[in-house]
């Protein structure tokens, strides 16, 4: 058990969390939830240690073992994988050390042998003997082959990395587990796995993610930092958004009588209880959430962008003809004898084991590349807008304000009140549109774009993650507006979520050229 009590922390004159109260069980896992900028990562240094909170203290059960995911991705760049994982678990490494320190003593004493023998039990209760295997059917799991356990960290990739580090958090089976967006870097493949280990757990699991399927799938409460306070949830994402957005409308309704609020509310809450992410913990949070009033539910204070995507008109037949397309990036072939066609009303997601093959296609659909071999040919009655997965290009005029940016891309729109119409929509208001793009953060870059996309009313979207830097409201608010989006949808992402409600279509781009299956992407994974 991990337990929070009257925990208050300051910036300055800018409060974050004011008197938190709060018991994290065994067996739940908790999803940590608020607005870019209100805590999250900090709160899970403050339950680490990690941060001294102003007031208040954190007490754990004595000789519990809290395992947190490292954020440096160079600090054991000299040690190897397998080794790196292992070192996760500080007890473990600490008496198999001493273990060795012992054995190798030329004049080894009886007093030796007690002790030897003592950590010899300990080491065994710890899993000692069986740390190796564990530790690479870890990496495994998480796309690390065995080739690369016995190498250098420093020779890994970026995202290799944050795989081993993530692999040395859940190792040893932690008494509690912090988690700070352990999907970041990971494909489909290997969130699979770590949502079904996951599952698994049976200690104490706190995690902070903007994937709402992750969150859904192994969330049993929700931990939501609003209003200076963080308040605790029965359910998952999905229950916890919906409920706060009936609660806004319920408190936005004020006329309706009390019991016909009450009766949506009992409504509401029949639908969602049995929806159950770990199985073992579905009985007691139904009863906990049929015990729900209307005063329990509060409405967020959060701010959701409004996305909307409209198409001057509609494309025709024959909008895409991919014909033997192949490209070499850095020597290395990407693309090979790629062909596809694309017809009105697709809702395509691309995948592929190497990320630069996606993005490669997408940027020469985007006439962006040239093909090395091959043709592409879009329809006479297409109009595409495109989202890359490098924004940067397009803030290189860095003394430009986001009123004077967007109307670049608006054509003969180009009044203030227009601009600020889209602006709005993206939750740029009043001076904020006279702000310089070069003190823009990543997530208000993305929304950016995504206001000159809509800018465009095209009728076919290419959208290269177009997540990446967004918060849970924007992903959200983007996700609905492609559901709604009646034109074609071309699209990379690992978000399991938003691939399972746009997408019709799965294009598999492989080194031999392309698997193409008009089925959904839950039915596409269930026959992988």
């Amino acid at each position: 058990m991990l337990n929070v009590i009257n925990v208050s922390l300051r910036f300055g004159a800018r409060k974050l969390f004011e008197d938190v109260n709060i018991k994290f069980m065994p067996g739940n896992c908790y999803g940590v939830i608020g607005a870019n900028g209100a805590g999250k990562s900090t709160f899970l240094k403050i339950l680490s240690g990690e941060i001294e909170s102003d007031t208040g203290q954190i007490i754990t059960d004595p000789g519990e073992r809290i395992a947190v995911l490292k954020q440096d991705h160079f600090e054991f760049d000299e040690e190897k994988v397998l080794q790196t994982v292992i070192i996760g678990h500080t007890e473990l490494c600490e008496i198999s050390a001493k273990k060795d320190a012992i054995y190798s003593k030329p004049d080894f004493s009886e007093e030796d042998g007690m002790i030897a023998a003592e950590l010899e039990e300990r080491f065994d209760e710890l899993n000692g003997w069986d740390a190796e295997s564990n530790a690479a059917t870890i990496l495994t799991g998480l796309g690390i082959p065995r080739e690369l356990h016995d190498k250098k960290m420093k020779e890994l990739t970026g995202s290799e990395k944050v795989k081993v580090l993530l692999a040395q958090a859940i190792f040893g089976n932690p008494d509690i587990l912090l988690l700070d967006e352990p999907t970041n870097h990971l494909d489909i493949k290997s969130i699979s796995w770590l949502e079904n280990f996951l599952l698994d757990f049976k200690n104490t699991l706190i995690v902070v993610s903007h994937d709402r399927h992750f969150l859904n799938k192994i969330c049993t409460h929700m931990a939501d930092i609003d209003y200076g306070k963080i308040k605790l949830y029965v359910g998952n994402y999905d229950f916890w958004y919906k409920s706060s957005q009936l609660a806004l409308q319920l408190a936005k309704n004020q006329n309706k009588k009390k019991e016909e609020k009450a009766k949506e509310l009992r409504e509401f809450i029949a639908r969602f209880s049995s929806n159950a992410s770990k199985a073992k913990q579905a009985t007691s949070r139904k009863k906990q959430l049929e015990k729900l009033t209307l005063e329990d539910i509060q409405p967020s204070s959060r701010k959701f962008p409004y996305v909307g995507f409209t198409q001057d008109r509609e494309a025709g037949n024959n909008l895409l003809k991919v014909e033997n397309l192949s490209k070499t990036i850095d020597g290395v072939k990407v693309l090979n004898n790629v062909s596809f066609t694309i017809e009105t009303n697709d809702k395509v997601i691309f995948l592929s084991e190497n990320e630069i093959a996606k993005t490669t296609l997408f940027k020469i659909l985007a006439g962006e590349l040239e093909p090395d071999e091959g043709s592409y040919t879009w329809g006479v009655t297409t109009s595409r807008s495109y989202f890359p997965k490098d924004n940067s290009k397009y803030f290189e005029d860095k003394d430009l304000n986001l009123l004077d940016w967007l109307r670049q891309f608006s054509g003969n729109e180009q009044t203030e009140t227009f601009l600020r119409s889209f602006l709005g929509r993206m939750l740029f208001t009043g001076d904020e549109v006279k702000k310089k793009v070069n003190v823009l953060s990543g997530g208000e870059k993305v929304r950016c774009m995504l206001a000159k996309m809509m800018i465009k009313n095209a009728n076919v979207l290419l959208l290269d993650e177009p997540n990446n830097h967004l918060d849970l409201e924007s992903i959200t608010a983007l996700n609905n507006g492609l559901i709604a989006f009646p034109g074609t949808i071309l699209l990379i992402g690992h978000d399991h979520q938003f691939i399972e409600t746009i997408c019709n279509r799965v294009i598999e781009i492989k080194k031999e050229g392309v698997t193409n299956q008009e089925i959904e992407f839950d039915e596409y994974l269930n026959k992988k």
